[in-house]
């Protein structure tokens, strides 16, 4: 899965398989915790993150949004800015 950012301890990922599942969304690894995301509205698909981290995830996906939703529909891998 490659990473697409990394900031304040957090790493962001996402699949690029064919085979991977709608809707559109982020993984979220925070040291032992991880997460999913839904690229669009920014709820919480599955795991649970402490809320600081998830907070920080989505204020990060919402400037990165566009992007993502293109790298979802293309498979086109690439890093984005992390979050300051």
């Amino acid at each position: 899965m490659p990473i697409l950012a990394r900031f304040y301890g957090i790493v962001i990922r996402m699949y690029f398989l064919g085979s991977e599942h709608n809707p559109p969304h982020i993984h979220a690894i925070y040291g032992d915790d991880t997460a999913a995301f839904d690229i669009r509205t920014g709820n919480l698909l599955d795991g649970e993150l402490p809320q600081r981290a998830a907070a920080m995830v989505r204020e990060w996906m919402g400037l990165h949004r566009d992007a993502l939703v293109e790298m979802w529909q293309t498979q086109e891998f690439r890093k984005l800015d992390p979050l300051d």
